[in-house]
């Protein structure tokens, strides 16, 4: 039975994930900006919290881990690379290791780029990725190069096209503001902009999305397409310089 997958709002603009294995019982959070909002969708729903999944260090992804650790004993995943800066692990997994959630298992990528130790948890049908891969985007090289995120991103396309993708964050009107700018000619690209504003408008989130929507119009993701290149003045340039230049100008737009 696959998992129930609830959408939870933190702060202005964080999502986090509560996945939940009718089978067993059990139920995981993907990181955790705020322990509020999480704690009254548990309640909502009467499931109690067995298991917390970190994907990075940073402070909206971890804030509210210790409080929720304190209150339910979940069991604390976290990759092993960044323990160091991370609240304290149960189980420190690395690149291949697995993940159970009650029967469903979920497969650990490492997409370092934005902080190095980064990690994606990819179940079948669903990956949730943070700030790696995002809506229209990806997130800001903080730790990593342009090649080290290229490389990651590329094993996330790689994943089966109707997988949806579940990132940490509502910017995607603010993406698809910058992708046509690089990707103009893009119908696909233009169609989603106004879903995106459509329903942004009605107070709806934008993820998860299809990889196979994210393939056909994230700017990141496009840096093997040669009409982008050209477009971008970039006709046979590698992959990876062509993706770091969209991502320098999505830092300068």
């Amino acid at each position: 039975m696959p998992l129930e997958i609830v959408t939870v709002p933190c702060r202005a603009d964080n999502y986090a994930y509560l996945l939940h294995d009718a089978e067993t019982g059990a139920t995981a959070v993907v990181d955790v900006p705020d322990a509020a909002p999480i704690r009254a969708a548990l309640a909502e729903r009467g499931w109690s919290l067995t298991d917390i999944l970190i994907t990075h260090h940073h402070n909206d992804h971890i804030d509210g881990v210790a409080e929720l650790k304190a209150e339910t004993g979940a069991r604390v995943v976290g990759a092993a690379a960044d323990a160091h800066r991370l609240p304290p692990l149960d189980l420190a997994v690395r690149e291949g290791d697995s993940v159970a959630v009650g029967a469903e298992q979920a497969e650990v990528l490492d997409v370092s780029g934005h902080t190095l130790g980064h990690i994606a948890f990819s179940f079948p049908g669903a990956v949730f990725t943070a700030d790696s891969l995002m809506a229209l985007g990806c997130g800001r090289l903080f730790e990593g190069d342009a090649r080290t995120m290229w490389a990651s991103l590329s094993k996330l396309a790689a994943l089966p096209p109707e997988t949806l993708v579940y990132s940490g964050h509502e910017y995607t009107a603010a993406n698809g503001a910058f992708a046509v700018t690089v990707d103009p000619d893009n119908p696909a690209l233009k169609e989603r902009v106004a879903d995106v504003a459509a329903a942004r408008a009605a107070g709806r989130p934008t993820v998860p999305s299809e990889l196979s929507l994210e393939l056909a119009t994230n700017p990141f993701l496009r840096a093997t397409d040669p009409q982008m290149k050209a477009r971008m003045g970039m006709a046979g340039a590698p992959d990876a310089e062509v993706f770091g230049e969209v991502r320098r100008r999505k830092d300068a737009f």
